[in-house]
């Protein structure tokens, strides 16, 4: 009889690691997200054509970093952005001077940190973490929407840009009509 449970507690044993080392490979393999800097993105964008998707975090902001290990780590989306945007990671609180559109942006003290002027500017004055701001191929804003999104919600939203249904209807008809 012992025989017998070491046979079925060896063969249990061997099929947990094995289905552990097929985890493991799958998710060694997994593609993510190319995501670029500011200036990296704004040159890609004006090489490529493509429009930007832009999420602006923080380092303390817990929702932001759930995006990163859930949503931005699933297939769909990290296949969909990476084909159709260029992905910016752009940190709020980042004391960089950027220029752009003949304006140099900079680190406004305050709060924690303080907050980017560019942070800002993109987000229309609201700042709140996580926030994605997708901006066509000239530079110019589409939708700002903030949130912790589910990979179904970031989908929808990419959708709406890539197809550029924001210029026929609202966002809120596309989603609840499933797309157009």
């Amino acid at each position: 009889m012992n025989k017998i449970y070491m046979t079925l507690l060896f063969a249990f044993f061997m099929v947990v690691v094995h289905s552990y080392a097929q985890d493991q490979m799958v998710a060694g393999n997994q593609e993510s997200i190319t995501w670029y800097s500011w200036e990296e993105g704004v040159d890609l964008v004006k090489k490529t054509n493509k429009k930007m998707f832009i999420d602006v975090y923080t380092d303390w902001c817990g929702w932001c970093k759930k995006m990163d290990a859930t949503t931005f780590q699933d297939p769909e989306v990290v296949k969909y952005m990476n084909e159709n945007f260029v992905a910016v990671k752009f940190d709020a609180e980042q004391d960089k001077e950027i220029v752009f559109d003949n304006y140099t942006y900079k680190l406004i003290p305050g709060g924690r940190k303080g907050t980017h002027e560019l942070a800002l500017s993109l987000l229309k004055g609201r700042a709140g973490y996580p926030s994605f701001v997708m901006m066509d191929e000239g530079l110019r804003r589409i939708r700002v929407t903030p949130g912790y999104k589910v990979p179904d919600q970031m989908l929808t939203e990419l959708k709406f840009a890539k197809e550029e249904a924001y210029k026929k209807v609202a966002f809120e008809t596309y989603a609840s009509s499933g797309g157009m």
